[in-house]
């Protein structure tokens, strides 16, 4: 018996070892040498300060921002330890409401245009960080006013921050809501003179 229990032994901490200690140290050391901004969450800083992820959505409510798709990740959405999509099925009456709310109260903010779909469904995960191209523009004209600048100044900031599809043929066009957030305030300030 002692003869069985000896090498079950001394395989359990092999590969304990093995694969719970120097796997995962060299994983993370090739990833922290590789693609250390990656690794460390794709943190994004500014004025000194972490403010989000490249890669987390987060809730922007005031009219001088672009808005994320809705998130169903918690009460109040973007509850990263919540992530999750609404689970509410094409013919539930809850979401028909919820989405029909939204329409409206993008018609209403906005000089018309079709409605894409990212403005008014939430994402499997409840956290994507982007939008697409159409609904960031879609949302111009509110941002312009609130910041006291020219749509077009709006629409060209948020063409510059439009990101391809992912080595030229994976995913769609989008725009990271954060990162052009933050581009907003530094180009255009609420309150301040438009940049020239």
């Amino acid at each position: 018996m002692l003869s069985l229990i000896r090498p079950a032994i001394v395989s359990m901490v092999f590969f304990t070892l093995l694969l719970g200690l120097a796997y995962p140290l060299l994983v993370t050391g090739v990833a922290q040498a590789a693609f250390p901004h990656q690794a460390n969450g794709s943190l994004v800083v500014s004025g000194g300060k972490v403010v989000g992820s490249e890669l987390i959505g987060q809730n922007f409510a005031g009219a001088q921002y672009l808005h994320p798709r809705p998130s169903a990740a918690g009460s109040d959405g973007y509850d990263a330890s919540a992530s999750s999509g609404s689970n509410l099925g094409p013919l539930n009456e809850d979401l028909a409401k919820r989405v029909k709310e939204s329409a409206d109260a993008l018609r209403a903010e906005s000089t018309g245009g079709t409605i894409p779909a990212d403005a008014v469904t939430t994402s499997g995960s409840g956290l994507d960080p982007h939008i697409s191209p159409a609904f960031a523009l879609l949302q111009a004209e509110r941002i312009a006013k609130a910041r006291g600048v020219e749509p077009r100044l709006i629409k060209g900031l948020i063409v510059v921050r439009t990101e391809g599809r992912t080595i030229g043929v994976l995913g769609q066009p989008r725009v990271n809501v954060l990162e052009t957030n933050l581009a907003l305030d530094a180009r255009y300030p609420v309150g301040q003179p438009p940049a020239p």
